[in-house]
Formats: C-alpha cells, sequence, structure tokens
C-alpha cells in the first residue's frame, strides 16, 4: 500500500455567485491589505468594488495594494509588507490570478517575520531559511484558472538580480478561505485562458508521470486531465461559456488538491528567470512536446501516458505515443500551436546557460522524472522544443 500526507486545511467556497458570500464568512481579522495585479481588469470588470462592498459588509477595514507585476519580485512582496505595516493590517486579502496570489502568501509571511523574502527561498542563492513565525492568515479570492495557488502552501516569486525563479512553501502559507467563482473568470481573453487551463493540465501530467505518483495524487490529477481537454477547448472559443469555465475553475483546484510537479516546471522556472515578461503557461507549452516526447520515445512511462491519453478521449490506446498525439491536438484546438520559444526573446545560444539552471532553481521536483535527466539530457529537450518551435 501507497504512504501519503494529506492536509488541506483552506476552506474553499466553490460555484458562479459564491463572492457574494464572502460577508456571511468569519474573516480573519479586522483590517484587510487588499492585494491585486498592476493590470485593470478587477477595476474595470468591477470585481474589486464587488470585494471592498463585501468588506464593507462585513465591517471589516481594508486598504488597496495594487501593484503587483506578473511575475512577481521580492522587491513587490517587501513593498506589499511595508504597506501592510504602516496601515495597520492584520490579515491579506488576494484578489487576482496565481501571481497575485503567490505575491500574498509571501506578504503574509513576512508580516509577521522579520528580513527579506529571499531569507526563506530554498534556490541556489537563497538563504534557506525556517520563518520563526506562521503567516498573518489569507483569504483567496481566484480570477484565474490554472495556477491553483488559492489551495496550496506555495508561492512563485523572482530574483531579478540573481536571475532566478524560486517556490517558497510554509504550511502556514495555506490560506484560510478561498473563493472559487467562475464569473470572476468570464473576462479572461482566449490566449490566456489558454495558457491558464495549460498551466493546470501540466499539474495534473507531470503528477501522473511522477515516479512517486500514488492513487490519490493520480485521482485528482486524471480528473483534471479530463476536464481540461473537454472545456478548455471551448472557453476558449466562447469565453461566454459558463459551463466551460465553472468546469475549469473546478479542474484547476483539483489540480492542486496534490499537485506533484516534475522537471518540466524548473525547465520552464528557469525560461520566466531569464525572461521575466514569459507568461508561465505559454513556457510550459513551448517545451510540453519535447518534455513528454523524451520518455515516450523511450517508453519510460507508457502506464502512465496510457492514463492520461484515455482521459483524454483518446481510443484505441496503445503506447505512449497517443498521449503525444492528444497532446499535440489539444494545443492545436486552443491556438497555441503556433508559440515559438524565439518570440520570447530566448535565442538557441542562451539556451546554453539553462542545464546549469535548474539545479539552483526550484519548480518541480527534478528527482522525480520517469527517468534520471543529465544536463545534457535538459539541453536536448530545450534544444528540441526550440527548433520545433522555428
Amino acid at each position: 500500500m501507497y504512504n501519503f500526507d494529506f492536509y488541506m486545511p483552506t476552506k474553499v467556497l466553490f460555484g458562479p455567485g459564491r463572492l457574494n458570500d464572502l460577508h456571511l464568512q468569519i474573516l480573519p481579522g479586522k483590517k484587510a491589505l487588499i492585494v491585486t495585479s498592476q493590470g485593470k481588469s478587477v477595476k474595470k470588470y468591477g470585481y474589486l468594488q464587488r470585494v471592498q462592498n463585501e468588506l464593507d459588509l462585513a465591517q471589516v477595514e481594508y486598504i488597496l495594494f495594487d501593484q503587483i507585476r506578473p511575475n512577481p519580485t521580492v522587491e513587490n512582496v517587501m513593498d506589499g509588507v511595508q504597506m501592510a505595516k504602516n496601515h495597520g493590517c492584520d490579515f491579506v486579502l488576494a484578489l487576482g490570478g496565481g501571481s497575485v496570489m503567490d505575491c500574498s502568501k509571501c506578504i503574509a509571511l513576512m508580516m509577521e517575520n522579520v528580513g527579506d523574502i529571499w531569507d526563506f527561498s530554498q534556490s541556489q542563492h537563497g538563504k534557506k531559511q525556517v520563518p520563526t513565525h506562521n503567516a498573518a492568515p489569507l483569504v483567496c479570492i481566484t480570477t484565474s484558472a490554472g495556477t491553483a495557488s488559492e489551495v496550496d502552501m506555495g508561492a512563485v516569486i523572482s530574483n531579478d538580480i540573481m536571475k532566478e525563479k524560486s517556490a517558497i512553501m510554509h504550511i502556514s502559507m495555506f490560506p484560510v478561505l478561498s473563493i472559487v467563482d467562475s464569473d470572476l473568470m468570464m473576462s479572461v481573453p482566449p490566449k490566456l485562458t489558454a495558457y491558464q487551463g495549460m498551466d493546470a493540465f501540466f499539474h495534473a501530467s507531470e503528477t501522473v508521470i511522477n515516479k512517486n505518483v500514488h492513487p490519490m495524487a493520480e485521482m485528482f490529477a486524471l480528473k483534471t486531465i479530463e476536464l481540461v481537454t473537454k472545456y478548455l477547448p471551448i472557453a476558449y472559443r466562447d469565453g461566454d461559456n459558463q459551463e466551460a469555465r465553472a468546469y475549469l475553475a473546478l479542474a484547476n483546484s483539483l489540480a492542486g488538491y496534490y499537485m506533484m510537479c516534475t522537471s518540466a516546471h524548473t525547465m520552464e522556472h528557469v525560461m520566466g528567470s531569464f525572461h521575466e515578461n514569459l507568461i508561465h503557461g505559454a513556457g510550459l507549452i513551448e517545451i510540453a512536446h519535447a518534455y513528454y516526447d523524451y520518455f515516450a520515445s523511450r517508453q519510460a512511462a507508457e502506464i502512465p501516458m496510457m492514463k492520461m491519453a484515455k482521459a483524454m478521449g483518446m481510443k484505441n490506446v496503445t503506447n505512449g505515443q497517443d498521449f503525444i498525439k492528444a497532446l499535440d491536438l489539444l494545443i492545436e484546438d486552443i491556438g497555441c500551436a503556433d508559440l515559438k520559444m524565439s518570440d520570447e526573446g530566448i535565442t538557441k545560444e542562451e539556451i546554453n546557460l539553462y542545464p546549469s539552471k535548474i539545479h539552483e532553481v526550484l519548480g518541480g521536483d527534478i528527482t522525480a522524472d520517469p527517468l534520471p535527466l543529465s544536463d545534457d539530457d535538459y539541453l536536448e529537450i530545450y534544444t528540441n522544443a526550440f527548433c520545433k518551435s522555428i
């Protein structure tokens, strides 16, 4: 029998319209730091005003910090911490996608600890310290279906000086409350819908091929793969389809309930370390064929890949290459077959720098791939991905 731990302390309100129930909850403080992105969507579509109205009904004060960039940085975190302290906030409310929720987790951690967030990074140049105190309470209201940050304890933060994009985790960084209201995702444009949906897909596919996968994780992952394959093309073509948006939101959260990422996430984090504007889901799509085909061509993950191909609706599945075919079809169906690494500013010469950085940047478990990968193997995958996209 498999041994595994499962801990999910976050209360989740799931479903269209659930934002309206925020004021009915017992909130974890008296003054919130509302954290949003630098973008305009949460204001344009009225999401921020709705959150503020809910807090007013709950008789909770708030202050707005709306400076989170697409790949949040150390400076982003510490600026938010300073605002929270200056205004006497005792909890954080994240309103946005993965970047906002990740940065909010780190702000909450640093509201209760001294020093700098990079003190707690486990990357090559992180100080690898253990927080002395638990994070301040966090409430997450997600506006995207991709990262599952609303149901996990991890965050990804960039250090532009070190050119590192590192995972930072602490058990106290689990949100105490999350709202997954797919009505807030209706405004996500097609390309971002595709990138976010495939991020959730890859959380699941990496989990299934992970050599340490167990029945609990596989259960969530295969259902995620089934739902994303069915509903992501629909939402990509028709963003107003409420059913598709709701099922993508469900798929995203399911993937986050037990996420066992492999080296693919680390490989993309290296790409993002060099190119701060690279959207995580896009980077994962760009390397996906080459990454999974590396194992399929060596028959290193036949049973897991066949399970995924069946979950994706493939008939008469006989080998791992059937998953590669299904994956390519899905990527084409969401308009992403033409994504090019070179369009991100990545050059073939730069790729030579990537393999060594994999050992410095945290993203997934590089020891959990179906086959152990050397630096030469990583370079082969990157090169194949680059050449395929030219």
